[in-house]
């Protein structure tokens, strides 16, 4: 039943069985109550980031935690294309789900790449090991992603006859050897 599953699919799915239900949890929790969820442990380095170095008022911060939420949201659904491609065998073989892997892998990336910095600026350092963490499974994932590529289609070979059979010891023929 494994014989076709390359590392890179069980990595992808391992990291979709992290990514989605956590950051679901968290994009859910900031779309309920803007501000409460986006001072919660995953986004407070985001949330402090913004009140202190950017100076945002109350309608800004709000709508930058949903922007938040709607990049993770997004991160989601890619994970969730991902695993639905991946439980077709002929597209699992041929590497076809690796395109919504990547997506995710990229826009999910970019946000824990932001959010490690934001929380460096601001001293939060439980955030910023829980960034930090996030990013390298993500890199991780990349790397094997891109090093790994699907097994080539075998090549359909296909001999011509020949009329006449090949010469002794490859020589060519010629008009004095007759």
């Amino acid at each position: 039943m494994f014989g076709n599953w390359r590392i890179g699919s069980v990595n992808g799915a391992l990291l979709a069985a992290y990514f989605i239900p956590v950051w679901t949890l968290v994009a859910f929790n900031i779309m309920v109550a803007p501000v409460h969820g986006l001072y919660e442990r995953p986004s407070v380095a985001v949330a402090l980031f913004l009140s202190d170095h950017l100076q945002m008022a109350g309608m800004d911060t709000v709508r930058a935690a949903w922007l938040l939420a709607l990049g993770r949201l997004t991160v989601v659904a890619f994970f969730a294309i991902y695993l639905a491609l991946l439980c077709i065998p002929r597209i699992r073989k041929n590497g076809g789900s690796d395109e919504a892997l990547g997506i995710a892998l990229a826009i999910g990336s970019l946000i824990s790449f932001a959010s490690m910095i934001m929380a460096s600026k601001v001293g939060e350092m439980a955030a910023l090991r829980l960034h930090a963490t996030e990013l390298l499974l993500l890199l991780g994932a990349a790397i094997v992603v891109v090093i790994e590529r699907p097994a080539a289609a075998p090549k359909i070979v296909q001999r011509t006859v020949e009329a006449n059979p090949p010469l002794g010891l490859e020589q060519a023929e010629l008009l004095h050897n007759r």
